[in-house]
């Protein structure tokens, strides 16, 4: 399947598209959903230990179930039914979040969200990795993050809409309205599936049920031991927690310099701007250099960004730059570290290896965040992102062995 245009939906790719648009809802409802839940829970009376453990239920099942149910998506065809069940878990955590009045629920709606997102995104990769042939794999996966990418974007600016100056008990009644929008985004990113379905998209030729010729089953230490697919987790792992490290610390870093509030949201979407940017430029980027080359480049870049935004400037324009070439930088690894952890992988355990990836990424935004927390509490705030550039850039180094 597949042409060589750089759009989805080329030639042999229409079933790319209705993918594309239930991943910017999808992504949409979960970046508008996970800002409220922290709102949601200091609405009711949590603290900042509560705000904690409901951030880490929403991670601790992804961990445990990752691994499983890429290989659940290997061995079958239903790529389009789970992606249709982790939308409605989506939706169904949504409801829960704005009807529930305890803090416990809330926990537990966090954690039935997590579950959500996982399932449509390893599903959602699987499919790609099954219905693309590798030479198109660049394309559709920075496609997919694109779609994400644009999610990420619109998820926060619905929700800022929606609540406004809310504070207090208005804080309540305004999360339920932003948790009920976002249930109802979740349910729109039904319609295109059923599209999907209706395409009957086929395996790429060569490939037997399920899109997979008949092997036997690969272990996970097995998968760890092909040429690739270690460097390749490290720096998925890497880039993503320094994005997170960069939303944490951001506004902190601003405050100490007298930047306002304001500014640093402008200065937070730029970033993500030239992610999805980088995104969307990635067909034609792989064209003129290698993916392991692009890949270094990436991680190393976006660790001297971070390197200077540690750095004591004041100037929010000379941050933006930073920012911008920082985000575009950042934006590229996640789509080739898809690509990578993929084709390193038999075509048999290619939903495991990706579910491998999402695994490790789960791990580095616990353990990577937790390491910033104590150099920062040593070195000041700037530690924790000295910190991220160093392992950044020991991820560009692995990477370019």
């Amino acid at each position: 399947m597949g042409g060589r245009t750089g759009r989805p939906g080329g030639t042999g790719q229409v079933w790319l598209w209705p993918l594309l648009v239930s991943v910017v809802l999808t992504h949409t409802t979960l970046n508008l959903a996970r800002p409220l839940i922290s709102y949601r829970a200091i609405a009711l009376g949590g603290d900042a230990t509560a705000v904690g453990l409901i951030t880490a239920a929403y991670a601790l099942l992804p961990v445990v179930m990752a691994v499983p149910l890429g290989r659940f998506i290997d061995r079958t065809r239903h790529g389009v039914v789970l992606i249709a069940a982790g939308t409605g878990l989506l939706a169904a955590a949504s409801l829960l979040l704005a009807a529930t009045q305890g803090l416990a629920l809330i926990g537990a709606a966090s954690a039935v969200l997590g579950v959500g997102h996982l399932v449509c995104m390893i599903a959602g990769q699987g499919l790609i990795a099954r219905l693309s042939p590798d030479s198109g794999l660049d394309r559709a996966f920075g496609w997919f993050t694109a779609a994400a990418s644009l999610g990420q974007l619109v998820g926060p600016l619905i929700s800022g809409a929606v609540l406004g100056d809310a504070s207090g008990a208005a804080l309540v009644g305004a999360t339920t309205t932003a948790l009920l929008i976002a249930g109802a985004m979740a349910a729109l990113g039904l319609l295109p599936l059923v599209v999907l379905a209706r395409l009957r998209p086929r395996p790429r030729a060569g490939a037997g049920a399920g899109g997979q010729t008949q092997a036997e089953r690969v272990s996970s230490l097995a998968l760890l031991r092909r040429p690739g697919l270690p460097s390749g987790l490290f720096s998925s792992l890497a880039l993503l927690a320094s994005i997170d490290i960069l939303t944490a610390y951001l506004p902190l870093i601003a405050e100490a310099r007298g930047i306002s509030p304001a500014t640093v949201g402008v200065l937070l979407a730029v970033r993500a701007l030239t992610s999805l940017l980088s995104r969307l430029s990635l067909p034609w980027l792989i064209v003129r250099w290698r993916r392991r080359t692009l890949l270094t480049a990436s991680t190393a870049g976006a660790g001297a960004a971070l390197a200077v935004v540690a750095l004591p400037i004041d100037s929010p324009a000379a941050l933006g730059a930073v920012l911008a070439v920082g985000g575009f930088l950042l934006g590229l690894g996640q789509p080739l570290t898809m690509t990578i952890v993929a084709t390193a992988a038999p075509q048999t355990a290619r939903a495991t290896a990706l579910a491998l990836r999402l695994w490790g990424n789960r791990i580095g935004q616990v353990a990577i965040p937790a390491a910033a927390a104590g150099i920062s509490s040593l070195a000041g705030t700037s530690g924790g992102l000295w910190l991220t550039s160093a392992v950044l850039v020991a991820a560009a180094a692995t990477s370019w062995r």
